[in-house]
């Protein structure tokens, strides 16, 4: 019997672990990192045992510290959640020798399926040999891990070497393993999966599908049960070869087999031996606890012979502290406030709460947020529904992005679907929400009047000129009004029916909304909507020369250019260094083709956001000086 459980990992998972453990009666240990020392998972668990360093190559990478911990903690069984070494099977053998129960797959299942390409040699795939022009465009993929690092589409034959390069680095600092192979890709394909859950005892169920088909750089973003929309005899057939897989390697655990759909058949990507960040829509749809069960497998019960019959639909939406607008680039910082309505059914696993720092040393998932409905339709309704409604203030996220995603009409058709519908689509679904100009005069009008509260109002009397503030693109100009109140110059129509410092609520063409409103030191939220007040003058700081390059989020310089210096020539495009950040890596190009006029970027330094990494004077700089 397990009586005290280490979770290996570290956010959302562990927490998520330890709910299931406190079900079940069952102790929980936390690790973690120097960055994670207040972390939620570490101020939910029972007792926790600190692993020294913020980097995961000095933390949660480390089997033996891990190892070390539970022992010292007096635990007798370790969760691998996912991601980190949750496929790695040294760290499984490492867990079973110092005498403790490892909840995951054997070993030996580990080392057959975790790496994919023995996983494709297994079930009979040749690997893609020597690659020609012919066999473009091409996918760098990592042996080992998923979650979309360590992967790159290669178009272009010369780019496979460089590509093959920054995918193993990747890797290798998201998963301890930097072996990377190349396999045809697949354009616009959909990304179908079948969650498995094996005793040892020779049962096997295979769980449904899963679509998981909205995804941004190789990452899933939107996910859902079943997948929608498949020909009977090809779900049959995906189920079937998910168990053949599962049965030829002896499987116990949970695990999950992926595939790329396209043009009515099927092509295996790999078996993810662990737990999915998805499982949650299985669990929904199946009215099961997969962490539960994956705990009874561990403890040698048996499963019935049958599971659970499925009903009605899930879908899951991750939520992403990063911003869409800026080639999704990570976000950092205080995450002020985060409420999610729960009524109604509405799931939110997370590993934040209002008042938690976003750091950059891991992913930037904020919480996926599950809901279940009798329908697909119903589901995606009241899952765009919570997602607008939700105060997520702080960094800047992809909500906005989900809620427009759920609600397009090319998601709502299962037959559109596929894993290139944000390349199409992305440009209409980053503008901005229907009423920012409106929220932009609740903020505006929340300012006055917090600054008439403090100043006791008297400035009423003088009358000047119209009180001006803008909000990104949207300038707001308003005067007090004689009787009280506030009157609204542009935009013209919009009629103030009261406002208080927190609270705004206007009239637009005889329909009246109320904005809530909080001012943070780096944005306004109002209602729904995130706000950057622009500055009245220019800061110094700001004024940078022509051609310099920014750090676009606060990450690590992991490589400059080979032999890259001040005066060498640059062109367009090309890559200059290399910034990590939240485990992805980022490169940084040149704007312009001219000459490196400065290089302040190390290899190994922390750079924040906005840190002047590089210059470079184009050549109409150079033709054309002023």
């Amino acid at each position: 019997m397990i009586l005290t459980v280490l979770v290996a990992n570290r956010g959302e998972i562990a927490c998520r672990v330890f709910r299931t453990c406190r079900d079940l009666g069952i102790s929980t240990v936390a690790v973690y990192s120097d960055a994670d020392a207040d972390a939620l998972h570490v101020r939910e668990a029972d007792a926790a045992v600190r692993l020294p360093g913020a980097a995961p190559s000095e933390t949660y990478l480390r089997g033996d510290l891990v190892v070390a911990a539970a022992l010292a903690a007096g635990a007798d069984a370790v969760h691998p959640g996912y991601g980190f070494l949750s496929e790695n099977a040294d760290f499984a053998r490492a867990v079973t020798d110092a005498g403790l129960v490892w909840i995951g797959p054997p070993p030996e299942a580990i080392e057959a399926m975790a790496s994919k390409t023995r996983a494709k040699e297994l079930l009979g795939i040749a690997p893609l040999g020597e690659v020609t022009e012919s066999d473009l465009p091409v996918l760098v993929k990592a042996a080992a891990g998923g979650g979309g690092r360590g992967m790159r589409v290669v178009r272009e034959l010369a780019a496979l070497d460089e590509e093959l390069r920054a995918a193993s680095a990747e890797a290798a600092s998201a998963f301890g393993d930097g072996e990377v192979f190349v396999e045809p890709y697949v354009e616009n394909g959909r990304h179908v999966e079948v969650q498995l859950l094996c005793d040892a005892h020779g049962t096997v169920w295979a769980l449904g599908t899963r679509d998981c088909s909205l995804q941004r750089r190789h990452q899933k973003v939107v996910e859902e049960a079943p997948a929608p929309g498949l020909p009977a005899a090809l779900e049959a057939s995906l189920l079937d070869t998910a168990v053949r897989a599962a049965k030829a390697v002896g499987y116990v655990g949970a695990g999950t087999v992926e595939f790329l759909v396209a043009d009515g058949r099927a092509h295996f990507l790999e078996m993810n031996t662990r737990l999915q960040v998805e499982h949650p829509v299985t669990e929904e749809v199946y009215g099961i606890d997969l962490v539960a069960l994956q705990l009874a497998v561990a403890e040698g019960r048996a499963l019935p012979a049958e599971p659970p019959a499925p009903r009605g639909h899930a879908v899951e939406a991750r939520l992403y502290a990063e911003d869409p607008a800026r080639g999704w680039a990570p976000q950092t910082g205080v995450l002020h406030r985060f409420d999610v309505p729960g009524d109604g059914g509405v799931r939110v696993d997370t590993g934040y709460v209002s008042g938690d720092t976003i750091g950059v040393h891991y992913d930037p998932m904020l919480a996926k947020v599950i809901v279940h409905a009798p329908t697909r339709e119903q589901a995606l309704r009241k899952l765009a529904h919570a997602l607008e409604r939700a105060r997520v203030h702080g960094p800047v996220t992809n909500r906005d992005l989900l809620v427009a995603s759920l609600r397009h009409p090319e998601y709502a058709d299962p037959a559109a679907l596929d894993t290139g519908f944000y390349e199409r689509n992305l440009d209409a679904l980053i503008t901005p929400p229907p009423g920012e100009e409106h929220a932009a005069v609740a903020a505006a009008l929340a300012s006055a009047a917090s600054r008439e509260g403090r100043f006791g109002g008297g400035w009423r009397n003088v009358r000047s000129q119209d009180e001006t503030r803008t909000y990104g693109d949207h300038e707001i100009r308003y005067r007090p009004a004689r009787e009280g109140g506030y009157e609204v110059v542009s935009p013209e129509g919009v009629r103030v029916v009261s406002a208080s410092p927190d609270t705004v609520r206007l009239e637009v063409a005889g329909v009246a909304r109320t904005f809530e409103v909080t001012a943070y030191e780096d944005a306004v939220h109002a209602g729904r909507h995130r706000l950057t007040a622009r500055p009245r003058f220019t800061d110094p700081a700001d004024l940078r020369e022509p051609g310099s390059l920014l750090a676009p989020m606060p990450g690590t310089v992991v490589r400059v250019a080979d032999g890259l210096a001040v005066g060498d020539r640059v062109a367009a495009g090309q890559p200059l260094l290399w910034l990590e950040a939240m485990k992805m890596e980022h490169r940084v190009f040149a704007p312009a083709s001219g000459t490196l006029t400065a290089l302040h970027a190390v290899p190994g330094h922390q750079v924040e956001v906005g840190a002047l990494l590089a210059v470079v004077q184009t050549d109409a700089q150079e033709e054309d000086p002023v």
